[in-house]
């Protein structure tokens, strides 16, 4: 695909070198040379310096041939004239826009996002991901990541195994006979930094970090047999009152029995978010200040939810409140090498702002009938929701009698609602929806088998 880029922050950085990793033709554009320069330097990609919304700019960087322009710049206005311009006067197929003012965002506005109005395919909202990806992660204690699939009949829980986890020498063969009415598949196993698809006859360890594709309602029953038996936190400190943290506190205060309370450093976005919030406690504070987190009660808190704009306060934040006593603390970063250091640092959860934006953009990039799609591990594997059509490879077969191919993993199987567990005999027929997990180097291969048409490639 030939895929235009407006703004070459984080975001449009990590999406550039997602993208150009997988042979798309991508050209970046930015105002500031030097961010041009450092990822022409760095990335297989072409760069143009000058501002994304201008139709000369557009032009230079390849609109009248562009399969998809995706507008990442940190302006919303900019964001949304761009896709705009980009439809008018070069007809781009695929236009997506992160927009981050929860005043264009209100359902009262929908109609604003029309062919006939402003023409923008998909619109990104980081912050509601990022939130609603959090909260998910509080309601599933133990789990470092949930996301949902299939309507919500379908999650991909990631969580690390203790040292006492029945789990751990149990070779995975063995867990369907010991538990035949849990529906759980060990999609993907990380030990020592590497992500690898285990076979039947793989020991999980102490300290791996496990991707598992269950049916929703059996998602807290494995956690069960697992493990984990956390209870979901009642009482919850979040620092920084930002979008993030202010819509969080905001979800909170509508479940009983949970007390929130926020940490704010600014004066006015603390006054912001204590008008927005009725049952929550703000406070206006530094949060590295140890006595500002004891006024919050952090020492007995159940989670701490370190939600700022820098990084490097999220986790220094988060390693005190583990200090003070919290039970566990979260932290928002950003930066690829510091989330590495979630073990050394005491951390639990790391929130990586990136990941969801870049799957909701790997949704419309991939090809074939994929209808959802959420990369784990820094694209070290994906876990994609497909429909099979009546040009599919799958089409009237069954598992065993499939081509095989490493590193993928079926983990549920969706016909007419209903959720199926993967068997040897099950015989696929159009309109079935597979959520699996694929490796990198198998990309290519799901796409072919969900492919929309019999000249595809």
């Amino acid at each position: 695909m030939r895929i235009i880029i407006c703004g070459a922050g984080r975001v449009g950085r990590g999406i550039a070198e997602r993208l150009s990793q997988e042979n798309n033709s991508v050209t970046i554009v930015d105002i500031s040379q030097s961010l041009i320069q450092n990822i022409t330097n760095e990335l297989e990609v072409r760069g143009v310096v000058g501002h994304g919304a201008h139709p000369d700019i557009l032009q230079a960087a390849g609109a009248e041939d562009a399969d998809m322009i995706i507008t990442v710049t940190h302006s919303d206005e900019v964001n949304m004239i761009a896709c705009q311009v980009a439809h008018s006067i070069f007809n781009v197929p695929t236009k997506v826009a992160r927009v981050r003012s929860q005043n264009y965002l209100e359902s009262q506005w929908n109609d604003l996002y029309s062919r006939k109005n402003m023409p923008i395919d998909i619109i990104i909202s980081p912050e509601l991901e990022i939130g609603r990806a959090i909260l998910r992660r509080l309601n599933t204690p133990g789990a470092f990541n949930v996301v949902p699939f299939a309507d919500g009949r379908v999650q991909l829980i990631g969580m690390r195994l203790s040292d006492v986890s029945p789990l751990v020498d149990m070779p995975l063969q063995q867990f369907p006979e010991l538990f035949p009415n849990v529906h759980a598949v060990i999609a993907a196993v990380k030990r020592n930094s590497m992500v690898f698809v285990p076979k039947p006859e793989d020991m999980l360890a102490a300290n791996d970090e496990v991707y598992i594709i269950t049916k929703t309602t059996d998602a807290r029953r494995f956690m069960d047999i697992a493990g984990d038996h956390d209870e979901k936190a009642r009482h919850v400190v979040i620092i920084g009152g930002g979008k993030i943290g202010a819509f969080v506190a905001k979800e909170l205060e509508t479940l009983p029995g949970v007390r929130v309370r926020v940490v704010e450093i600014d004066h006015d976005q603390a006054q912001k978010a204590a008008d927005q919030l009725s049952r929550t406690v703000v406070l206006h504070g530094d949060a590295m200040d140890a006595e500002i987190q004891k006024e919050a009660s952090v020492g007995s808190a159940q989670m701490v939810l370190c939600l700022t704009n820098d990084d490097k306060i999220n986790i220094l934040a988060g390693v005190l409140a583990k200090k003070l006593g919290a039970r566990q603390a979260g932290s928002l970063i950003n930066e690829i090498s510091l989330q590495n250091m979630k073990s050394e640092l005491g951390i639990d959860m790391i929130i990586d702002p990136r990941g969801s934006t870049i799957s909701s953009i790997l949704r419309h990039v991939r090809r074939g009938r994929i209808l959802d799609v959420f990369s784990i591990e820094e694209g070290a594997a994906e876990v994609m929701e497909g429909e099979i059509l009546e040009t599919s490879p799958l089409l009237g077969r069954t598992l065993s009698d499939m081509d095989a191919a490493d590193g993928i993993m079926i983990g549920a199987i969706i016909r007419e609602s209903v959720v199926v567990k993967p068997d040897a005999d099950y015989v696929f027929k159009q309109g079935d929806h597979i959520v699996l997990l694929a490796k990198q180097d198998a990309l290519k291969h799901v796409e072919n088998l969900f492919r929309v048409a019999t000249d595809y490639f």
